[in-house]
């Protein structure tokens, strides 16, 4: 997954993960963290034989795409993209509450294409976790209802992508304690190195994988992102 998708990334990651995993992408706006997603599942379903969902809740498919192709992103045909109309259009699914159930809609959409794709079905990705919250008329008991969520997503064996953002120095969580629940916390940021901004990635936690925890510069290149390599390099 990682070794094969985004350039430069094998700087990072000496093993890679194996499913089903789910992985924190967080950092604060402007941080590329949609386009990190993105082009991780578009490059990796080009070489493979599999089918990806990509759920964005904080734009159109439209305006998602367009963004994604400004940035030289294509769209893989093995990846199905849903937005947050989707979840406003279909039937509803209600709790006891009458309330519209948004997570229960996902896990819908989940084994919708579980059953239509099979084992072909491996990757997914929520972007983002704020906005499915602010969704959410009921936010009681997040951190029970994330746990079952993350484990109905391994339970399909799925790797998952799930979009935080997340101010610098902040905790790696929102209303579910979702940094103890994940196998997985990749941090996008922003740092100043030689008086210059620069973006860069860096890998927090990631279960049964060896993994460099430096910071690594990202840019945006002809083909999307490409990670560079540690910001402070040491020369050896």
């Amino acid at each position: 997954m990682f070794k094969n998708s985004i350039p430069g990334l094998e700087k990072v990651f000496k093993t890679d993960i194996e499913p089903p995993c789910v992985v924190l992408i967080t950092g604060p706006p402007g941080s590329m963290k949609t386009s990190f997603c993105y082009t991780l599942m578009s490059k990796y379903l080009e070489s493979v034989n599999q089918f990806g969902l990509y759920c964005t809740l904080e734009e159109t498919s439209q305006s998602h795409l367009k963004n994604m192709k400004s940035l030289g992103i294509k769209l893989s045909p093995h990846m199905q993209i849903s937005d947050f109309t989707d979840l406003r259009e279909v039937d509803k699914v209600v709790d006891e509450g009458g309330e519209t159930d948004y997570i229960k809609f996902i896990e819908k959409m989940i084994v919708y294409f579980k059953k239509k794709y099979g084992d072909k079905f491996t990757v997914f990705s929520l972007d983002s976790l704020g906005a499915l919250y602010s969704l959410m008329e009921d936010v009681t008991k997040m951190r029970k209802r994330m746990f079952y969520f993350f484990k109905m997503l391994r339970d399909n064996n799925i790797t998952a992508f799930i979009v935080m953002e997340r101010s610098a120095g902040a905790e790696s969580q929102l209303l579910g304690n979702e940094g103890f629940l994940v196998d997985g916390i990749i941090m996008l940021g922003l740092d100043r190195n030689r008086g210059k901004l620069v973006r860069y990635l860096q890998v927090e936690k990631m279960r049964a994988t060896q993994h460099s925890m430096e910071k690594h510069a990202v840019e945006v290149g002809k083909d999307g992102i490409v990670v560079l390599g540690p910001i402070f390099d040491t020369g050896e």
